[in-house]
């Protein structure tokens, strides 16, 4: 019986040697399968977020290049819209010298009417004047001996004879002009006349000239008795 249960023991040994080898074996090929498996999982989940940082990296350069594409549109928008403003500014200046230029042409224009105006007035004036004297000339040559003449420059030289007794053809000249400003001036007094000053004032205030004409010719006339 010692000797059976011995055996069974040795045989018992065998077997748990035998099962130790076996299920040693069996992990230890299991153990370097999942090292293999998890070897190329890493590999390939390695490889996997390699691509993705590259795509990343790619996405992000990209990303730059759109930002820097942008910035660039930004500078240029705004160099357009200062170099819009400067045009806009340039044309509000021209377009505010252009109406001033307007309200001083127009300015001038009606300054120029009105002297216009004023000029054909006292031309008007002289013309009437010129022709009162001219109506009158008749009567005073054929009643008082007095003689008319238009000479240089638009003047009028009245020619009195019959004033000395003594020489009765002998001349005593006045030369009459309308100023600019449309009154009467004597420019000549031949003999010369202390009051004729006085008489030419008589004469603007009046604008009687058959008084004047009568007036001149009674001076003279007193002259020549001197």
């Amino acid at each position: 019986a010692e000797d059976e249960v011995a055996l069974f023991e040795k045989d018992m040994k065998e077997f748990w040697i035998q099962f130790k080898i076996s299920y040693g074996t069996e992990q230890n090929n299991q153990t370097s399968a999942l090292r293999d498996l998890c070897k190329e999982t890493l590999e390939a989940l390695s490889e996997k977020w390699s691509r993705k940082l590259k795509e990343e990296d790619l996405m992000i350069d990209k990303i730059h290049e759109y930002n820097n594409e942008i910035l660039q549109q930004s500078k240029y928008v705004a160099e357009k819209e200062e170099q819009l403003t400067e045009i806009k500014s340039k044309l509000n200046q021209e377009e505010e010298q252009q109406k001033n230029l307007t309200d001083s042409i127009q300015e001038l224009e009606e300054e120029l009417m009105k002297k216009m105006e004023i000029k054909s007035s006292k031309n008007k004036a002289a013309k009437e004047k010129v022709e009162q004297v001219s109506k009158i000339t008749t009567l005073f040559k054929e009643n008082l001996g007095l003689e008319m003449r238009r000479i240089h420059d638009e003047q009028l030289q009245f020619i009195f004879r019959h004033i000395d007794h003594k020489d009765p053809d002998k001349p005593y000249i006045c030369t009459l002009s309308i100023n600019e400003q449309g009154d009467y001036e004597v420019t000549s007094c031949t003999p010369p006349l202390d009051c004729i000053a006085e008489l030419q004032l008589k004469l603007r205030e009046t604008n009687n000239f058959s008084a004047f004409v009568a007036n001149i010719r009674k001076a003279f006339t007193a002259l020549s008795y001197k």
